[in-house]
């Protein structure tokens, strides 16, 4: 019987994305294989997590182009993006505390692509005058980041909806980086 590679990382992701120390046992078990063809498709838990970032990538890399960046204003821009990050919000969640994965010589390619795209999002937003300009888009983003991740786990968590998730980043993230009139 073949192994669905896919259906193995997501539930790895769902698995880790509440429970971040789990062991390749609980991994295996989770996607209903056996720790050897857990081991077969992934030689350690390093190897997992690579895949897992690569899968993350890809999907963001997707929500990027779905959610239509250069459209309209940045505002309804930000507002499609977090649409579209949704479904890869737990992965996000999980990736975003693996600090291997961003550290040193070996850090994927992808992540500097989502940012440069995300940052330039927000430079456009500022560009035209709807966002602050003393924040800067590398923060606007890491603060994108933050907030997917901090709501996936309290809608995991059962601490908030999953109906609110999108009004709740948008709201906020925007809240914080729209310019205001000076009084």
């Amino acid at each position: 019987m073949a192994v669905d590679r896919d259906h193995v990382l997501r539930s790895a992701a769902a698995l880790l994305t509440r429970k971040s120390t789990a062991t390749m046992d609980e991994v295996a078990r989770a996607a209903g294989i056996s720790r050897a063809t857990l081991h077969r498709q992934f030689a350690g838990r390093d190897a997992l997590v690579r895949a897992l970032e690569a899968l993350g990538i890809e999907e963001c890399e997707a929500a990027l182009d779905a959610a239509r960046l250069d459209d309209g204003t940045a505002q309804e821009a930000v507002r499609r993006l977090v649409g579209e990050l949704e479904q890869a919000a737990g992965l996000l969640a999980f990736l975003y505390t693996e600090n291997q994965l961003f550290e040193g010589e070996g850090q994927h390619e992808g992540w500097a692509r989502l940012e440069a795209r995300m940052a330039a999002l927000f430079r456009r937003g500022q560009e035209s005058g709807e966002f602050r300009i003393d924040l800067t888009p590398a923060w606007l983003t890491e603060a994108l980041y933050g907030l997917m991740a901090s709501a996936s786990w309290a809608v995991s968590e059962g601490r908030i909806a999953a109906k609110d998730f999108h009004h709740m980043i948008v709201e906020l993230l925007l809240g914080g980086a729209l310019r205001r009139e000076e009084p």
